[in-house]
This record gives C-alpha cells, sequence and structure tokens, in this order.
C-alpha cells in the first residue's frame, strides 16, 4: 500500500548532473523540493570521462555559472589538470577543460546538495507517476507517494538501461548500478512516447600496468582560467595526461571480431552518439584512417585507475583486452573496470517548450539525457533552466527562456525543441551562428545580469561583475587614445613579429588588431597601462582585434530577434493557412514553434513558407484590431 510521503513545490527525478542543477536552482529559490537518487553514492557521478568542458562545453559551463549553477564552482575545486583547447583558433572557439578528481568531485557534489536549505536527498526509485486535482505524484518502489507541484524527469542513462558487453547483455545502470524499471511504462501512460538512445564508455586499467615511456606526454596550462567566476583562486595542475594511439594491429583484431560487436550484430537498438563513436565504430566508418588517437588520463588523485578517451566499445571482454594489448604502451594493460555500451529510455525533445516543460503536461519538465542529449555539460544547463523554471512557474512567473543569440545554453535548447535529434546531441561550437559573440571570455556580461535577476547570482558576485566589466571597458577606452610614436625599438619588435613598422605615431587600438600583435605584445611601448588580470587583458584585446566582426554579427542579432517577436498562436492551425507546403503545415503541427523565428528554423519549412506565415499573421493582426 501506497503512504502520504508529505508535499513538496518541486521534485527532481534523477540526482546526476541535470537533476542536481534543477534541483539547487529550485531549492535556492525558495522551492521546498526532493531529488530521487537509485543510490546516494552516485550523486554526480561521472560515469565517462572524468572531466568537465571541452569544445563548446567549456562555453557551457561558464553560462551556467554565471547564471547561478554549480557544476563550474565545484570543478575548480576538484581539477586536476587544466587546458584551453583551441588556441591556435580564433577566440571564438576557445573552450577550457579541466581533468576532475572523480571521487571529490561526486563527494563535493552530494555535500552541497546535502547542505543546500529546502532540498532534501532521497535514496528511493521513483516507478509511478500521475496527476490529478492535487497534483503530481512521484510513487517509490516502497510506496511513498510524494505530491508535488512540479516534476523534472533527470533521468541520465538509468531509464530502463541495458547494458551491453558483446554476446552478453542484461537490465542495468552506468557502473554497475540498478537501471530504473518502473517509470518508462508511467510516462507511456501519460501518452509520452519513449525511444532508445545509447551510449558507451571506456575502459579502466591500472596505472602501475602502463609503459609511460611509450606515451606522448600533455602538460597542463601555465597559465590557468578557472571555470567559476566565484571561485577565489585559479585550481593548479597537479598530473599530467598521455597521448597513444591505435595501430594495424588494433585494426585487426576488430575487423576479425566486428560480427561479435552488439552494434554490428543487431542486437542493439538504441541509437549512438554521431561524434562521440566507440573504437570498432571508427575502424569501420573511417577505413582509411591510419591510426587513431587516445588520451591516458586519471581518474583521481587516490586512486591508480586511469581513464582511455576515445576507446569506447562494446566489444566482447577478451576481445577488450587483445585491443589495449596491440596498444603503444598498453600491452600489458590490467583492465580494472571493462568498458560497455548502455542503452536507456528517452524523450523527443520536440515534445518540450523552450521552458523545458512538457507542451502538453502543465508542471512536468525534462532535463539532460532524457531529452536526447550527451554530455555532463548539456545535462547540467538543461537542469538549471528546468529548475528555475519549474520554481518560477510555482511562483507565477513568466519562463526563462533563454534565445540562441545570447547563449549556447539557449541555443542548445532552441536546437532540442525546433530540430529535435535522431541521435544523441552534443554541443558544438559550429552549431551557432552566432559564436563570435558567445564566447566564453564573455559569459559573465552575457548571463550574469539574468542570474542576478532571478535571484541565483548574490550581490558580492554581482559587484565583482560590474568592477571587472568597468575595469575592461576603461582599458578599451584608454588604449583607443593612447598614441605611440614611431621609433626604432618598437619598429624593430614590429618587424620580428612580420608587421609593417611606423612612419607615423599610431593608436594603440590599432596596432593590436593588426593579427600579428597582441595586446601582451605591446606591454613595454605602453608605460600607462595598468596591472589588469590575465582574463581581462584577453577579453580587452579580443573585443579590439574583432571589433568589426562583432559589430557586424550584431546587425545580424537584431535582425533575428525581429523575427522572435513576432509570436505564433500556440492553437494555431496550420492546415488552414493557404500557400504553406504539406511538409511544412506537418512540421508546424509537430512543433508548434513559438513564433516565426523558430518557425524558420525547422527543417521542412522553407523561406517561402515563413513568407506565408509572415502574411498571415499580419493579416490576422489587422483583423483582430479591427
Amino acid at each position: 500500500m501506497n503512504y502520504d510521503a508529505g508535499k513538496f513545490d518541486v521534485a527532481v527525478i534523477g540526482a546526476g548532473h541535470a537533476g542536481i542543477e534543477a534541483a539547487l536552482a529550485a531549492a535556492r529559490l525558495g522551492q521546498r523540493t526532493v531529488m530521487f537518487c537509485i543510490n546516494l553514492d552516485s550523486v554526480g557521478n561521472m560515469p565517462c570521462n572524468p572531466s568537465i568542458g571541452g569544445t563548446a562545453k567549456g562555453h557551457l559551463v561558464r553560462e551556467l555559472d554565471a547564471l547561478g549553477g554549480e557544476m563550474g564552482v565545484a570543478a575548480d575545486k576538484t581539477t586536476l589538470q587544466s587546458r584551453m583547447l583551441n588556441l591556435g583558433k580564433g577566440p571564438a572557439v576557445h573552450s577550457l577543460r579541466a581533468q576532475i578528481d572523480r571521487k571529490a568531485y561526486t563527494a563535493l557534489m552530494k555535500h552541497t546538495v546535502e547542505l543546500q536549505e529546502n532540498l532534501i536527498l532521497k535514496q528511493a526509485e521513483v516507478v509511478d507517476l500521475t496527476k490529478n486535482k492535487d497534483g503530481w505524484h512521484c510513487i517509490t518502489r516502497l510506496g511513498a507517494d510524494y505530491t508535488c507541484k512540479t516534476v523534472i524527469l533527470a533521468t541520465g542513462t538509468f531509464l530502463a538501461g541495458k547494458i551491453f558487453v558483446g554476446e552478453v547483455n542484461y537490465s542495468g545502470g552506468p557502473d554497475g548500478l540498478f537501471a530504473a524499471q518502473g517509470l518508462s511504462a508511467a510516462l507511456e501512460r501519460l501518452n509520452i512516447p519513449l525511444r532508445r538512445f545509447k551510449t558507451g564508455t571506456p575502459a579502466r586499467v591500472l596505472r602501475s600496468s602502463i609503459d609511460f615511456s611509450k606515451l606522448e606526454v600533455q602538460e597542463g596550462d601555465k597559465q590557468i582560467i578557472p571555470f567559476s567566476y566565484r571561485s577565489e583562486k585559479a585550481p593548479e595542475n597537479s598530473v599530467v595526461c598521455h597521448i597513444s594511439y591505435t595501430g594495424d594491429e588494433v585494426k585487426e583484431v576488430i575487423l576479425k571480431n566486428i560480427h561479435r560487436s552488439p552494434l554490428y550484430s543487431g542486437v542493439i537498438e538504441g541509437v549512438g552518439p554521431r561524434y562521440c563513436p566507440s573504437i570498432e565504430d571508427k575502424i569501420m566508418r573511417f577505413a582509411d584512417k591510419k591510426r587513431h588517437q587516445l588520451f591516458i588520463e586519471p581518474c583521481g588523485a587516490d586512486t591508480e585507475e586511469m581513464y582511455l578517451q576515445g576507446m569506447s566499445s562494446s566489444l566482447p571482454e577478451e576481445v577488450q583486452i587483445a585491443i589495449y594489448h596491440a596498444i603503444p604502451g598498453l600491452e600489458n594493460a590490467q583492465i580494472m573496470r571493462n568498458a560497455y555500451a548502455i542503452e536507456y529510455d528517452c524523450v523527443d525533445p520536440i515534445m518540450l517548450n523552450h521552458s523545458l516543460e512538457f507542451k502538453d503536461h502543465k508542471g512536468l519538465y525534462g532535463a539532460g539525457q532524457f531529452n536526447g542529449s550527451s554530455g555532463y555539460e548539456e545535462a547540467a544547463a538543461q537542469g538549471l533552466v528546468a529548475g528555475i523554471n519549474a520554481a518560477r512557474s510555482n511562483m507565477g512567473l513568466e519562463p526563462l527562456v533563454l534565445s540562441r543569440a545570447s547563449s549556447y545554453i539557449g541555443t542548445l535548447i532552441d536546437d532540442l525543441v525546433t530540430k529535435g535529434c535522431s541521435d544523441p546531441y552534443r554541443m558544438m561550437t559550429s552549431r551557432s551562428e552566432y559564436r563570435l559573440l558567445l564566447r566564453q571570455d564573455n559569459a559573465d556580461e552575457r548571463m550574469m545580469p539574468i542570474g542576478y535577476e532571478i535571484g541565483l547570482i548574490d550581490e558580492k558576485t554581482y559587484m565583482a561583475f560590474l568592477d571587472r566589466k568597468e575595469t575592461k571597458e576603461r582599458e578599451i577606452y584608454r588604449l583607443r587614445h593612447s598614441t605611440v610614436a614611431p621609433s626604432e625599438k618598437i619598429n624593430a619588435r614590429l618587424e620580428a613579429l612580420g608587421t609593417t613598422p611606423l612612419s607615423t605615431g599610431i593608436k594603440l587600438s590599432e596596432l593590436i588588431k593588426r593579427p600579428e600583435v597582441s595586446y601582451f605584445d605591446l606591454a613595454e611601448f605602453d608605460p600607462c597601462r595598468p596591472d589588469l588580470p590575465y582574463e581581462v587583458c584577453c577579453k580587452v584585446e579580443t573585443e579590439i582585434k574583432y571589433e568589426g566582426y562583432i559589430a557586424r554579427q550584431q546587425a545580424q542579432v537584431e535582425d533575428m530577434l525581429k523575427l522572435e517577436k513576432r509570436k505564433l498562436p500556440r492553437d494555431t492551425d496550420y492546415s488552414l493557412i493557404e500557400g504553406l507546403r504539406l511538409e511544412a503545415r506537418e512540421k508546424l503541427d509537430r512543433v508548434r514553434p513559438e513564433s516565426i523565428g523558430q518557425a524558420s528554423r525547422i527543417s521542412g519549412v522553407s523561406p517561402s513558407d515563413v513568407s506565408v506565415l509572415n502574411i498571415w499573421l499580419e493579416k490576422k493582426r489587422r483583423e483582430e484590431k479591427q
């Protein structure tokens, strides 16, 4: 028999990266919140790579932090090695990545949750979800009935999870935990159709069994920028990582055993991540490639487990052993945890609004891998937005909706709810048409005023942000009004940098605009230069050097925002709008876009269809005025 377990404002099902951010945000906004987790030892778990950030993902973490999320704070406190990726490219794609102490991170996150006011952490499996006039009811396997105003589904890879290793498969969640078995049927009773996605993770090997003399060393950065604007000091590098490569022998082992891979034998039904394929998938899809890179990275300061990034697999265990032993440096590697694939239930995100609330189920939200995304950072970003909006809904406030032009978080959510995803969605810088505006170095300027207004950024943090912004603007103004005269010394320096020497005086800002010259190159010729934080200096250089491009992209944003402001009624019957093509009618009816701008991004809706919608909307507006 069920029993009344109490009433809550917000319930969060799942305590991974999405669930944590959702629960903390809701609780910090004053909502009485309960978060369910199948096993409390898995709160904030990193079942795949113990790292935070990476290309585009680093942008998400910094935006999340500027909104008041927790991931960046925890990452800075548990960093083993920090590196800024893509420094050889433009600033739009510079992305911070940190190797994390896995156990320290999960322990810190669990303790943060335990200490949070208004938040109760409960080890329990939710097996049923219903709704009546009292609200949503989360019912656990032990019969506890939690009545809640809003519910956030953040089930990760646990929902009807199934593990695959070669010919062996069984019900299970990541890291040997139980799968969540009852909730899928409950969602289907709510007419929420589910689908199967798949992901995988590599083996972990014993450090002492690796021959590091055969590996390339990968050092961390000397100048480290933290993820969080709230971190009082930057993390320090305490480890090095290593690189190795596969070769012909690995390829031979895989081709000989490919029929035993559940990916190719047809046993796995779920769709895997396109941009993070298994090693057997790489060998089959890129047959002409001579070798594939892998990174050998520590899992923590107090463990001997090493993670083999780039080597996920679902091949039989003995085949995995043969593969790893064919890699330089791993000839005698002892596998501590074998690689596996995991298949799980998730939802088509087109069923959600930009607030991440279900269109047909008021008070029910989705976040993270449940929404079809892949990655800790993507999950955390969605969790924060879902938590904020669940709280705001309970408080009678308008939802937080981030535009594509505002953030990578906005781009991520818009892609999911507008375009959907046929495989696990991964954020990349190429997904944003405004990436020069959405740099990680200006995440605070884009997001922190929003976080402050919502109530997740405190006064001290916000005042520090305003001071940092003023310092940057003051320095840019100074450089635009400071002139350097030609001299033998500066001309020698400019020629050494490969640029034209001076024949007359020039503004310092104009010199910085030259591709060959950096802000730091001019320090000795700029005696009035103030002593500024490294990150502020980088931001000053970027905004001066790319001033023209930034202005051009800002103009594009203004054009886009005009379309976003043209709202489409949710009850629009697109079959009655003359001039729309049949495909456009079907897609518009399925997605039910919130604006002309969103409609224009739906696959199958052409520019001519958008013109028809504009004309119809204008005609409707005039009729309503009469």
